[in-house]
């Protein structure tokens, strides 16, 4: 399929919602939102979506580029973009428009409802995210281009390591790594958590020395053409406590547990339990305190997420992570990533790391 023709299905699909909430036009200005509507990648922009048009906006910054990415209208705003699009609502005639008010700041709102007049506000809350679960066999394979990078990355990086290192080096050298593989850059802010520290599931890095016989745990995802990827390893620096080296045990099937749990018509709720009864069998479970998992593509976290009382069931081309943990404070935490994506029997691990216990 040619790259714009599937902007113009995605736009078809989403006019299947419109007209579901009997509205003249869709608008959104969430940017992710309007790349994956209109193909356009720039940092500032709105889509105004009818039955027979789709209009960019955008500012002077981006004339050239956003009519070679896009196949929409561009219409370059020169001032305040609510008076631009607005100026549109009344040529266009449209009663009623279908907006995102979960991805729309108070004071936008404010002035395109005082510009646009007697235009109808009409709240359609995540009818693109709904469509951005299912991903297209090229956006799998952007995906698939993503995990397998980021997983280089931190291969190449661990290369390096040096018990001297700090927690902000090693992210450093990964992130680095990653920009020399190609990486738009990275998908988040590199988790990199030694000793006790790894005990903190969204720690920061810090320059403290990473120490030797701990626990040390790496989160990190690439963005490779727009495309989000996510994996975690927990490796040992130096000999472990058999305490620890448990934990690492439990952890590892408590994930592969619910890897094998993904296939079709499951709940995310189930696959999450599956997590569960795992470290529960080995008295963990109150030590695993976020959820098994989340979708991920042009943003880092999508729907589904797979957490306990979720009823979504899981559909083939969705892809999701699969990230269990067991976290005790003052000893330390481990977590185990993989990306995943959902087949029509059950489903295909993207991340090509090994994840057996690394004693760097």
């Amino acid at each position: 399929m040619d790259r714009h023709d599937e902007f113009s299905l995605r736009r078809s699909r989403l006019l299947d919602r419109l007209r579901e909430a009997r509205a003249s036009a869709f608008l959104t200005t969430a940017l992710p939102n309007v790349r994956y509507l209109s193909g356009f990648t720039g940092s500032n922009a709105a889509l105004l979506v009818t039955p027979d048009r789709a209009l960019l906006f955008t500012d002077p910054r981006y004339q050239t580029q956003a009519p070679q990415e896009s196949d929409c209208e561009v219409k370059i705003a020169k001032g305040p973009f609510s008076k631009e699009i607005s100026r549109w609502f009344k040529r266009l005639h449209l009663k009623s428009i279908a907006f995102e008010e979960n991805r729309i700041s108070f004071s936008d709102f404010q002035l395109f409802h005082e510009a646009a007049g007697t235009v109808r506000w009409k709240p359609m809350n995540g009818a693109v995210e709904e469509l951005r679960m299912l991903k297209s066999p090229a956006e799998i394979a952007t995906i698939k281009a993503s995990v397998h990078l980021n997983s280089a990355a931190l291969e190449q990086a661990l290369r390096r390591f040096r018990p001297s290192m700090t927690e902000v080096d090693l992210a450093a050298e990964i992130e680095y790594r990653m920009r020399r593989l190609g990486a738009d850059g990275p998908a988040f802010e590199t988790i990199v958590a030694s000793g006790e520290r790894s005990a903190l599931p969204h720690a920061r890095p810090t320059d403290h020395p990473i120490s030797p016989d701990r626990l040390l745990l790496v989160d990190v995802g690439a963005t490779v053409a727009g495309y989000a990827s996510d994996m975690t390893r927990t490796l040992a620096v130096g000999k472990l406590s058999p305490k620890l080296r448990r934990m690492y045990r439990a952890v590892l099937e408590s994930q592969l547990a619910a890897v094998d749990a993904v296939k079709p018509g499951i709940s995310c709720g189930a696959v999450d339990r599956a997590a569960r009864e795992v470290l529960r069998g080995y008295g963990l479970d109150a030590l695993f305190i976020h959820s098994t998992g989340h979708g991920l593509g042009l943003e880092i976290h999508e729907r589904p997420r797979v957490g306990r009382k979720e009823r979504m069931k899981l559909q083939p081309d969705m892809v999701i992570t699969i990230e269990p943990g067991a976290y005790q404070e003052g000893l330390g935490g481990i977590r185990i990533e993989d990306t995943v994506v959902v087949t029509s029997h059950g489903c295909e691990i993207l991340t090509p790391t090994g994840k057996e216990l690394v004693v760097l």
